[in-house]
């Protein structure tokens, strides 16, 4: 009884605050119905506040995405930048969003908390992509940046990523910080400034056209973008997923020269519902099926996406045989990684990567005397790692991670979809100029560093399940597949064991994540996503190419030998639980 209690006055005191009537009435019509199971999950906690800010599907109660949410995330946030961040009134929090059905109203009403707490704001007039926001937080010395997305998540879904003012998202400590003051407001009155009055007073500014000029003259100044003259056009097909990256992707490459550029039509606009895919995002199965077909159609040397708010890009491209092969994360990265590694520079170089992608990375650097970072999964690592490294003339050239991200030089410090979509593009054109492909320069990589192959495969959990992770400490591996592990290195303890028993520490954060290395070049990295209920295994394996080998026959047979060892994998996982 008192259980059902404490859930009503919970359900009646988030009434009596929630500013959104719709909100009001879903819950209204989940008390009516007496949903008492769903009542409950929607007040059993907070949304989470993590790295990332937050995500969720959009509902009422405080486990979802809605005004009431936002407000007291926003006061949260604003709260934390004024007691840690000098001058964070007058330098203000950028404000941006993207596509998705609330990301606007959602964007106003932090826009409204901040005005209230007496903090300037910067406001994008329009729908922006993420990395055009991100941008901005450092060139108008922002204390802070907010983005209202949920990326390449389901409609249902939207989000609050916050990004510090070194213009990188947030990592530890200051994710707990927020969250900790984010709980204040839970109980107590939010500031609150009306739009319109913030707007009449400049504590509300809105960014225009010269804003997203300025990106685009970022861009075309950085050296990394310098082409030589005469390339020959370069063709390809185009889609923007349903999102917000198509006025701005068309406008770099036409700006470019290259003006061969074929949208998908009904995917061009932004659309929150994403009606033409099952998925929005651009590595699930079938979600490049309108752009390779449109390529098809016109015949383009390329077919390229960006995810719905342009930070992540996605490549297929032309075989000989007139189909379309799409590369996988970490072969978008190693052909960027090389080709910008050539480009004239002084002082040295830092290229950057995460434990989950390709170790081919590093051998690229490895001869290119650039310097190498490896970190944690996720931009929020790479960008705040690679900042930190930066000193005299060593300087960050470029980041990826095997999830479609990319991160070219200084001007965005965070994956950008639309700079490495015009990278892309103008190496694929330099290869051209030199009657070279694509596929041809990452075969030519593969037999000069070795055949890099990966897979990912995913364990979905029931709630509740121990943590497999844990169980693979307890019951540690001498072998996998009838491969001997080499070495054996636990993220969460920082230890690096060896196969004869040698430990060493892991310079790394700690995370819940475990990598086995096998004997004559293979990995396994394994680790709980961080937004659903599975295990994320990631599988490598790496192999010399030697004269006489056909590189499709030796590719081929390398696949299948780590489909094997992939499969023998996760038998043994199931078998921990079983």
């Amino acid at each position: 009884m008192s259980n059902s209690t404490d859930l009503d006055n919970k359900v009646s005191r988030w009434l009596a605050r929630d500013p959104d009537p719709e909100m009001r009435k879903e819950l209204s019509v989940l008390l009516s119905s007496d949903d008492r199971e769903e009542i409950t999950q929607r007040f059993s906690g907070r949304l989470e506040f993590g790295t990332a800010g937050l995500r969720g599907v959009v509902g009422a109660g405080p486990a979802r995405m809605n005004s009431l949410v936002i407000r007291e995330t926003s006061a949260g946030l604003g709260n934390y930048l004024l007691n840690n961040i000098a001058h964070t009134t007058d330098r203000g929090v950028l404000l941006a969003y993207d596509g998705r059905i609330d990301s606007k109203t959602f964007a106003e009403d932090a826009a409204c908390v901040f005005a209230g707490l007496g903090i300037k704001v910067f406001l994008t007039d329009r729908m922006t992509p993420t990395p055009v926001a991100a941008f901005g937080i450092k060139r108008l010395n922002c204390a802070a940046g907010v983005v209202v997305t949920a990326s390449h998540n389901p409609p249902e879904y939207n989000g609050y990523k916050v990004y510090w003012e070194n213009g990188a998202q947030i990592a530890p400590p200051h994710d707990q910080g927020i969250a900790n003051e984010i709980e204040k407001y839970a109980s107590n009155d939010i500031p609150w400034m009306d739009y319109d009055t913030a707007i009449n007073i400049n504590r509300i500014s809105l960014l225009d056209n010269d804003y997203y000029d300025n990106y685009c003259q970022a861009i075309f100044s950085s050296t990394l973008f310098q082409a030589p003259p005469n390339l020959p056009t370069i063709t390809l097909a185009y889609s923007a997923m349903h999102g917000v990256g198509a006025v701005m992707a068309e406008r770099l490459l036409s700006q470019s020269g290259f003006c061969q550029i074929y949208s998908v039509t009904s995917q061009r606009e932004p659309d929150g519902n994403f009606p033409t895919v099952r998925f929005p995002n651009p590595e699930i199965p079938g979600s490049m099926d309108a752009v390779i077909e449109l390529a098809k159609q016109k015949n383009t040397m390329l077919a390229c996406a960006n995810d719905p708010d342009a930070d992540r890009l996605a490549v297929a491209v032309k075989t000989e045989c007139g189909e379309y092969q799409i590369l996988s994360g970490d072969q978008i990265g190693v052909l960027l990684g090389a080709y910008l590694l050539k480009k004239p520079h002084s002082g040295t170089h830092i290229v950057c990567t995460t434990i989950v992608s390709s170790q081919m990375l590093k051998k690229i650097a490895a001869a290119n005397s650039a310097e190498y970072h490896e970190t944690l999964t996720g931009f929020k690592w790479l960008a705040n790692v690679a900042q930190s490294k930066e000193r005299d003339d060593h300087t960050f050239l470029f980041a990826y991670e095997e999830a479609l991200g990319y991160a070219i030089g200084r001007t965005v410090w965070d994956k950008d979809g639309l700079s490495a979509l015009l990278a892309f593009v103008q190496m694929t054109s330099e290869m051209a100029a030199k009657n070279k492909t694509v596929l041809g320069e990452l075969e030519r990589l593969y037999k000069e560093f070795g055949l890099h192959v990966s897979v990912q495969k995913s364990m979905y959990l029931q709630p509740g399940t121990t943590d497999i992770i844990d169980l693979l400490r307890k019951t540690p591996l001498t072998h996998i597949a009838g491969r001997p592990l080499d070495i054996t290195e636990d993220i969460k303890h920082s230890i690096r064991q060896y196969a004869n028993g040698r430990t060493e520490k892991i310079d790394l954060p700690s995370s819940n994540a475990i990598i086995y290395r096998l004997h004559g070049g293979g990995r396994i990295i394994v680790r709980p996503s961080g937004t659903e209920p599975k295990l994320k295994c990631y599988y490598e394996l790496v192999r010399r190419l030697e004269d006489g080998n056909i590189f499709s026959e030796f590719e081929k047979n390398a696949r299948d030998e780590l489909e094997i060892i992939a499969n023998e994998f996760q038998i043994t996982l199931t078998r921990l639980l079983d």
